[in-house]
């Protein structure tokens, strides 16, 4: 079975507002935005590594952002409901991975997609390295379609 056909749906975290979250002219701040796709993905995936959190495989390995994509769709505003972010593996490369998001209000509105990509780091030499197999068996478990972006360049 091919990665892209293991879709166990994305994992759901709930992610509550601040009233200092909105801008002037009162919804979310874009800038909130990626704060909330930052803590959806490190939610989703403390739950998903946490059978690999204490092996020597994952302390050799830290990650970055190397690249990330936000697509606004529509205004979100505070709300003392929580947004709820879904949040799957889209890509799985030899060094990199990406993470796909959608944030949603409580009433369903979708506020904005995200893809972004996690480059893996060899923390002792500083430089990118393999995905450790491990690692990839945990993140083969959440594969799931791209982003569905309206639009790509």
């Amino acid at each position: 079975m091919s990665q892209m056909q293991q879709d166990p749906g994305p994992f759901v975290v709930e992610l509550a507002l601040r009233w200092g979250d909105m801008d002037s002219l009162g919804h979310l701040n874009n800038v909130q935005f990626a704060r909330l796709f930052e803590e959806a993905r490190v939610r989703a995936m403390d739950s998903w590594a946490e059978r690999i959190r204490s092996s020597p495989e994952r302390a050799a390995v830290g990650m970055v952002v190397a690249h990330q994509e936000i697509e606004f769709a529509a205004p979100l505003y505070y709300s003392r409901e929580p947004v709820r972010c879904e949040v799957w593996i889209s890509r799985i490369g030899d060094k990199s991975f990406d993470f796909a998001c959608r944030l949603a209000a409580a009433d369903g509105t979708v506020g904005a997609l995200s893809e972004t990509t996690l480059t893996v780091l060899d923390t002792s030499a500083g430089t990118t390295t393999a995905i450790p197999d491990a690692f990839r068996e945990v993140l083969t478990e959440q594969v799931g379609p791209p982003a569905p972006f309206r639009r790509r360049r």
